[in-house]
């Protein structure tokens, strides 16, 4: 298994390598090209992804118009809530450049965290993480104005403006591209 995977692992919680090597036997690296979509709105699966190398975009369809979600970068896990509650997906999952991703399965998983039970406190964990980042970011879109989140993104995610088209980042933060350059002209100028 990639050490990135298992360092982020073990940056929540020690494990063994009886459990590294059970993690390794339940998920696979798999490499996507760009534009690829690992999951489409109205789809159910059960697969979450461990981000290695790449970006992947979370969005939604409205009236025929694409809206950015969110993000997910290297390092970065993706648990969405059709993963949890094993319902249909309402969003879709693209790769924004060529990725490569530990898949992971939650049956597979419920099962790997009953046989070690110290795996099962790490999801717990993780779990609770991503809920906490998801907060803050939802929190962001009511207090903060699009000038603010834009530059937060800057500041937290400065690779993106190299790899992703501006209006899917004008998308993002929740403002039309003509908006979107407005914002970094005034930027700019201070």
């Amino acid at each position: 298994m990639d050490s990135k995977l298992i360092t982020f692992f073990t940056s929540i919680q020690p494990i063994s390598d009886e459990e590294i090597n059970a993690i390794d036997q339940t998920m696979a690296v798999t490499h996507f090209k760009k534009g690829d979509i690992l999951l489409k709105e109205n789809q159910l699966s059960s697969n979450t992804y461990f981000i290695l190398d790449g970006i992947v975009r979370q969005y939604k369809l409205i009236e025929g118009e694409e809206k950015t979600k969110d993000f997910f970068c290297q390092g970065e896990w993706i648990l969405l809530t059709n993963n949890i509650t094993n319902s249909f997906s309402d969003c879709y999952l693209q790769c924004c450049v060529d990725c490569t991703l530990v898949v992971g399965n939650s049956e597979k998983g419920e099962h790997l965290y009953k046989q070690y039970p110290n795996l099962g406190s790490i999801a717990l964990k993780l779990m609770n993480n991503i809920f906490i980042q998801q907060q803050a970011k939802h929190d962001t879109y009511i207090t903060d104005s699009p000038e603010l989140r834009y530059l937060k993104l800057i500041k937290t995610n400065p690779d993106l403006f190299q790899q992703i088209p501006q209006y899917q980042i004008a998308s993002y933060i929740g403002v039309t591209p003509e908006s979107l350059s407005r914002i970094r002209k005034r930027i700019l100028k201070k």
